[in-house]
């Protein structure tokens, strides 16, 4: 979605699905557009591609909400290395 003075613009994009994976989104129990597009979203999102903030305003839905569906589906919301995590944990321990 991109925003022109306030108006909010939608695109269209055709996919073409085959059966089997048509009949996968269709157990979602949601609109397969709907499925889709969460699907992409959190993919986006577990790549870092986008922030969890837009990926819950493309979704929809509160931050905090989004952050517990991603969690729920086996995507941290803190995604660090080893290094980068005690690098992190000594920074802490500096400043104090």
């Amino acid at each position: 979605m991109a925003q022109t003075e306030g108006v909010e613009v939608m695109h269209t994009a055709k996919l073409e699905l085959d059966e089997a994976l048509l009949a996968l989104l269709k157990t979602t129990n949601q609109p397969v557009e709907k499925a889709a597009t969460e699907m992409i979203v959190l993919e986006l999102y577990r790549r870092h591609a986008i922030s969890s903030g837009k990926a819950a305003e493309v979704l929809g839905m509160d931050r905090f909400d989004f952050i517990r569906r991603a969690s729920d589906l086996g995507i941290p919301y803190f995604d660090m290395t080893d290094e980068e995590l005690h690098g992190e944990l000594d920074r802490l321990e500096q400043s104090q």
